[in-house]
């Protein structure tokens, strides 16, 4: 009886410590979970190794010494669960080898399209950030300027244009002590009105090139992430060189032959 007692014990209290272990595991994150059931199968076989070992060896000498049987299983399963917990949580979390890192152009892709320099950061190209982000604050500040100076001409030329002397937003573009009359009129019309149409030119064309920019940033991305595996070894190369052809005109070798370019490819 006191040899069941002893055994319902030990097997209890192992079975509280692989608890206690597979919690101090989970807490070390998504890196250890892949080896938290392994390392309890471990721990299970492990226990119950020793336990078989404390039965022929430890549990006599035990009863022997008077010193009770429970306590020799409890010691000796603690002690290896406890190595088995320690040595887990050392390899469970592991760091990233950037060296052999290689971006994903579909994430790349995406990236650049949601976020502007998205890409260029998930391939850790850092240093186009600047030429990213240059080009499109720089963009914006020409969109805004253009179109405060395209409602500033417009709203002159319209002043100009009607007959209400109250409205001479104009004047502040002239230089000083000029004054429209009848006889410049005219001219001053055919000046507001194209430097009108020239800033809405301006504007429009910093869109398109605010677009131009994006679209480059996101190509640029995707075709970095696309080379990131490309073979640059020095077995490739290019040389170009002169070299003296046979055109084949005449039997004549002087005659028949002229100058050229070579081209040699190594892969």
């Amino acid at each position: 009886m006191y040899w069941m007692e002893s055994r319902v014990k030990t097997i209890l209290l192992a079975a509280l410590l692989m608890i206690a272990a597979a919690g101090r595991l989970a807490a070390q994150g998504d890196a250890a979970k892949a080896g938290a059931a392994k390392t309890a199968v471990a721990m299970a076989d492990t226990a119950r190794i020793e336990a078989a070992k404390a039965d022929s060896i430890a549990v006599p000498a035990a009863v022997a010494s008077g010193i009770p049987a429970d306590s020799v299983f409890a010691d000796s399963i603690s002690r290896q669960i406890a190595l088995a917990v320690d040595s887990t949580a050392g390899k469970g979390k592991q760091r990233r080898d950037w060296t052999s890192w290689r971006p994903d152009p579909q994430r790349a892709l995406w990236l650049a399209l949601v976020i502007p320099g998205g890409g260029q950061i998930y391939n850790r190209k850092y240093w186009k950030l600047p030429l990213v982000y240059g080009g499109i604050i720089g963009c914006l500040y020409a969109m805004s300027w253009n179109n405060s100076q395209y409602k500033d001409y417009s709203q002159a030329y319209l002043d100009l244009m009607d007959d209400d002397p109250g409205t001479a937003s104009y004047n502040r573009f002239l230089h000083l002590g000029v004054q429209i009359d009848a006889s410049n009129e005219q001219r001053y019309q055919e000046i507001f009105k194209n430097r009108k149409d020239k800033y809405r030119r301006w504007r429009d064309l910093s869109f398109f090139v605010l677009i131009g920019v994006y679209a480059l940033s996101v190509i640029d991305a995707y075709v970095d992430a696309e080379l990131s595996t490309f073979d640059i070894s020095k077995d490739l190369s290019l040389k170009i060189e002169p070299a003296v052809l046979d055109n084949r005109s005449s039997r004549n070798p002087i005659s028949s032959s002229s100058l050229g370019l070579q081209c040699k490819f190594n892969f």
